[in-house]
């Protein structure tokens, strides 16, 4: 390995689990840098500067959740939360927390590795991990032309849908919560009206979905958000 190898954090604390993973994440060409605390792992943050983050939530000096969020106030690292909590309410507040991905425990190496290759990808795209140009199958978006095309034909979206659009293009292939979508299209203020998601997005499906009722781009996470489909989503 060299130091063009990227470099992933992994913050867990149950030894056997930490250092298996270290040892597949190791054999999949990564270098892996463990710790089984909070702090110690946002220190190696600064330190370190790695690739990307792999959080345990249940950490023996503070929880993952504020792991996160402390995170976030200087760093956008990606990061994908491993954890054994399963409640919708776990996954939603770590995604609006600013997690990029959530993977409940148990999960496969082959799992994993998909969801660590399709965001180091995605974030590798441009700076900033900005695609100017987003396609998948008949879908193309401009972002910087704020233009829209299903199958070669211009769609013409409202101010208000390209928003919404263009959040979930700056995510392609991972889930937005509606608290984020809400927040970054309309303002912290209407976080708690998620019917305006739900009337805009059927707006979206009806413009660029052959079938807004099974859409094939405009996907539902129940009870958490929306995603955008990609043909290498996780």
């Amino acid at each position: 390995m060299t130091e063009q190898t990227p470099l992933l954090l992994l913050i867990e604390d149950d030894p056997p689990f930490r250092s298996l993973l270290a040892t597949t994440l190791e054999g999949q060409g990564y270098r892996v840098l463990a710790t089984d605390t909070g702090r110690e792992g946002l220190l190696a943050v600064r330190n370190r500067s790695p690739a990307l983050l792999l959080l345990d939530l249940g950490l023996p000096d503070m929880d993952g959740q504020d792991v996160i969020c402390r995170l976030r106030k200087s760093s956008e690292l990606p990061v994908i939360v491993l954890s054994a909590r399963h409640q919708e309410s776990d996954v939603t507040q770590a995604l609006d927390n600013g997690a990029d991905d959530y993977l409940t425990k148990p999960f496969s190496n082959a799992e994993l590795m998909a969801r660590i290759n399709a965001l180091l990808r995605r974030v590798a795209k441009l700076p900033g991990g900005v695609q100017e140009v987003f396609q998948v199958g008949g879908l193309k978006v401009e972002l910087t032309k704020r233009r829209v095309f299903t199958d070669g034909c211009e769609v013409h979206l409202t101010p208000l849908e390209f928003s919404l659009l263009s959040v979930l293009v700056r995510h392609a292939g991972f889930v937005v919560t509606h608290r984020h979508l809400l927040e970054k299209v309309w303002g912290a203020s209407y976080i708690e009206h998620s019917h305006y998601l739900r009337i805009y997005m059927g707006q979206l499906r009806h413009k660029l979905e052959a079938d807004p009722a099974r859409p094939r781009y405009l996907l539902t996470e129940a009870g958490i958000g929306y995603r955008l489909f990609t043909d290498d989503a996780p």
